[in-house]
């Protein structure tokens, strides 16, 4: 559907919320699948999971995915903003009444992206759940049940991401993309040897997480063009749309927004001085899987796609992607492979029944709601009691 009308089949007048319950977690990710970018490394993902609990039994799971690099959240603040502000707004309401609650969660506090994410996500799985039906049924039907998807190498020296980039192909994927934006003249010599392990096939995309200033890019998107890449993620650092286009304009590869595109004014000012030829977008990044589906809108009517972006989340942040990515056709999957991978990177992915992802593609979970189930006895071993916020380095 992707147009901002979204399906509302669903009415109750019974079930109501009575509680949101917030559970810091910290999971590690495998050692082998540390990943490294122009932010820093991440080892350990300091995350939170959200339930929020009905009258009638149902509950509805949702995901905090934080990186206080990335959005400026963590743990502590998140649970205080759900716990302080958002959660005396919704109890009392009918939690599939979506579009009156969202005014409410994003009028509470300013920012706080992956915060409210997490509970509009919750409120769309209890809202399938229900239904009785899968979220991407709600927001219009899915064209396809399996969703392509990409594996990402991380800025790490050559013989290591070659190593990586082995793991990964042997292993059946179909589409990698490569981590740069550090020091120029590794970044090259990263995608070569890359590029020469995959050969002319594969596609492969890179993304310098803005690491590059705007003559540095230019310059690297010349040097970079005879590995004939599939495109190039925010090649310079957001908050400059006109640089942006100056860069695309001139670039031999299409261009992605990453870190420039976090809201819908991101995004229309981005098609408004034509500044990129795809926007990564993804639920958490933009405070929840409406505010996605606005974006897109803006995307299709200014002839731009989406590709699904990651913050590495878990099992419910992935699901809530997966659901989007099939049900919104602005998202070009086959084209730019989906980031839906998160869970393959982490120790544990929170869920009773992993999802289905990889090698080369990620299915759709078909389950009512978000599809998936909370493993307890993973929440229990991976709960972050301390109350302070913790680093993922």
């Amino acid at each position: 559907m992707c147009e901002g009308e979204f399906q509302r089949t669903i009415t109750s007048d019974t079930m109501k919320i009575t509680r949101l319950e917030t559970i810091p977690i910290n999971v590690p990710l495998k050692p082998e699948l540390t990943t490294k970018t122009a932010h820093g490394e991440h080892v350990v993902s300091p995350y939170v999971i959200v339930r929020v609990h009905t009258d009638v039994g149902l509950v509805g799971l949702g995901e905090a995915t934080l990186a206080p690099r990335w959005s400026g959240e963590t743990s502590p603040g998140c649970v205080a903003v759900i716990e302080g502000l958002i959660a005396p707004l919704l109890i009392g309401e009918d939690p599939t009444q979506i579009d009156s609650l969202r005014p409410k969660i994003e009028g509470c506090i300013r920012w706080n992206p992956f915060t409210k994410a997490a509970v509009e996500m919750a409120l769309w799985d209890l809202a399938g759940k229900a239904a009785g039906v899968p979220v991407c049924e709600l927001l219009g039907g899915s064209a396809s049940d399996d969703i392509p998807i990409k594996m990402v190498v991380g800025a790490f020296e050559i013989s290591k991401a070659v190593a990586l980039a082995k793991r990964f192909l042997d292993d059946g994927v179909k589409c990698l993309k490569v981590k740069v934006g550090l020091d120029p003249e590794q970044d090259i010599e990263r995608v070569r040897a890359v590029r020469q392990l995959a050969g002319p096939q594969i596609p492969i995309g890179v993304d310098a997480n803005g690491g590059w200033n705007l003559s540095t890019a230019q310059r690297m998107l010349s040097d970079l063009d005879e590995f004939d890449l599939l495109f190039v993620e925010q090649p310079i650092p957001p908050g400059d749309p006109l640089a942006m286009a100056a860069l695309r304009s001139a670039s031999p590869t299409p261009v992605m927004a990453d870190e420039s595109i976090f809201t819908l004014t991101d995004a229309e000012g981005l098609a408004r001085h034509s500044s990129v030829d795809i926007l990564g977008s993804y639920p958490g990044k933009h405070g929840g899987i409406a505010a996605t589906l606005e974006i897109g809108q803006v995307a299709r009517d200014a002839g731009m796609v989406c590709c699904m972006g990651s913050n590495l989340e878990l099992g419910i942040g992935t699901a809530a992607m997966l659901h989007v990515a099939a049900a919104c056709p602005v998202f070009d999957n086959q084209t730019y492979p989906a980031d839906l991978i998160g869970p393959l990177y982490h120790q544990a992915d929170m869920l009773v029944d992993p999802l289905l992802l990889g090698p080369a593609t990620a299915k759709v979970p078909r389950g009512p709601g978000l599809g998936v189930e909370l493993d307890e006895q993973q929440l229990e071993r991976y709960r972050d009691r301390s109350k302070v916020a913790q680093p993922m380095d």
